[in-house]
């Protein structure tokens, strides 16, 4: 995949959430089939030997290229969803925000000792969401746990939100 053209398809949005924030619209990567074929390859390419036998897409970008991978890797997919989301039992984890905290969900009988868990989502920034998700399998016993976004936004660090020891891989840095 041509870093070069996902950058060109990347929407770009001033303040938005909030004045003073530059919010990268992944849903133009999306719409674009060139990008989400691209991107799609690149990943299966990238996780295709590791035993993966789930992917947890966390809410709800994650969602996408997640289920999309899961069923080119012939492995399940799980998604990853605020309170009140999921039907049935579930475990969470709660975690540190900026402005408060948020908790994150996934059913209780999603991941078990013998699972290989890959964990995607669209966006590296600080990493909470992510690094809750990721204790969250962790504390289901997965054997072994990936991490992945499509972009990180390197100025944000938020590669300090895991051990060292995780591996944590992103298609596009920014």
């Amino acid at each position: 995949m041509n870093k070069e053209t996902l950058k060109k398809n990347l929407r770009e949005i001033p303040d938005f959430p909030i004045p003073g924030i530059l919010f990268y619209d992944v849903t133009t990567l999306f719409k674009n089939a060139e990008c989400l074929q691209g991107m799609i390859d690149e990943l299966y390419e990238m996780y295709k030997d590791r035993g993966i036998t789930k992917v947890v897409g966390i809410e709800s970008r994650g969602f996408i290229l997640g289920g999309a991978l899961a069923a080119r890797l012939g492995a399940g997919f799980i998604m990853a969803r605020k309170p009140g989301k999921l039907p049935a039992e579930v475990v969470e984890e709660t975690y540190a925000k900026e402005y408060g905290t948020d908790t994150i969900q996934i059913h209780k009988d999603a991941i078990n000792e013998n699972d290989v868990v890959l964990l995607h989502d669209d966006l590296l920034a600080t990493g909470g969401t992510m690094a809750a998700t990721y204790r969250l399998v962790k504390r289901c016993r997965a054997k072994q746990a990936f991490v992945n976004f499509v972009i990180e936004l390197k100025a944000l660090n938020g590669r300090k939100s895991f051990a060292d020891d995780v591996e944590v891989t992103t298609l596009l840095q920014l």
